[in-house]
């Protein structure tokens, strides 16, 4: 399952979030999304956990809690369809 990070702090850093949902089961990556130009966090990221309860359960758990100092939204990733 894709699960998106949102408000992240710009001090946090792929290791963090990985120690952040590692605890909820496996994670076969973790990606702060940073601009291409200067490569500064987006202050948002995208989590990949390939067993679904388990991804459920760290978003129930992580969303609305406190990283680095801030607030950060936790929910699933819808992607677009190719049309």
């Amino acid at each position: 399952m894709h699960i998106q990070v949102l408000n992240l702090s710009l001090n946090t850093g792929d290791r963090e979030l990985r120690r952040l949902f590692s605890p909820f089961g496996i994670v076969t990556s973790a990606e702060v999304l940073r601009d291409k130009f200067n490569g500064r966090s987006k202050c948002n990221a995208m989590i990949d956990m390939p067993v679904d309860t388990e991804a459920r359960q760290a978003i129930l758990s992580l969303h609305k809690t406190t990283l680095d100092g801030k607030t950060i939204s936790v929910s699933e990733h819808h992607t677009q369809p190719e049309w």
